[in-house]
C-alpha cells in the first residue's frame, strides 16, 4: 500500500513563494509518474505539474516558468516550488502517484494567496 504526505502548504501574500513537498511510502515501482494538481473555490481539480521517473516535466501553461518540479529518488519524494504566486494559484493542492495498475492520491495541503 502507498501512503502520500503532502506538507508545506499555508498563506503567502502576493508575489511570495512556497515549496511543497510528497513524501511517499510503501511499494513504489520503478516507473512512475508523480504529478500535482489542484482545486480553487469553486473550480475542478486541474494538472499543474507532473514529473517521470526518468525526469521528464511537464507544466500546465498557467505556471510555466513560475513553478518547478523536482524529485529526490533516495528519499520516495516530490518537490513543487512556486514562485511568483497570484490569488489565482489559491487552492488545496494534491499530490498523486501513478504507476502501472494504481493510482494513489495524498490528502492535500492548502495554499492561500492573499494580501
Amino acid at each position: 500500500q502507498v501512503q502520500l504526505v503532502e506538507s508545506g502548504g499555508g498563506l503567502v501574500q502576493p508575489g511570495g513563494s512556497l515549496r511543497l513537498s510528497c513524501a511517499a511510502s510503501g511499494s513504489i515501482s520503478r516507473v512512475y509518474v508523480m504529478g500535482w494538481y489542484r482545486q480553487g473555490p469553486g473550480k475542478q481539480r486541474e494538472l499543474v505539474a507532473t514529473i517521470t521517473s526518468g525526469g521528464r516535466t511537464n507544466y500546465v501553461d498557467s505556471v510555466k516558468g513560475r513553478f518547478t518540479i523536482s524529485r529526490d529518488n533516495g528519499k520516495n519524494t516530490v518537490y513543487l516550488q512556486m514562485d511568483s504566486l497570484s490569488p489565482e494559484d489559491t487552492a488545496v493542492y494534491y499530490c498523486k502517484l501513478d504507476m502501472i495498475g494504481s493510482s494513489n492520491w495524498g490528502q492535500g495541503t492548502q495554499v492561500t494567496v492573499s494580501s
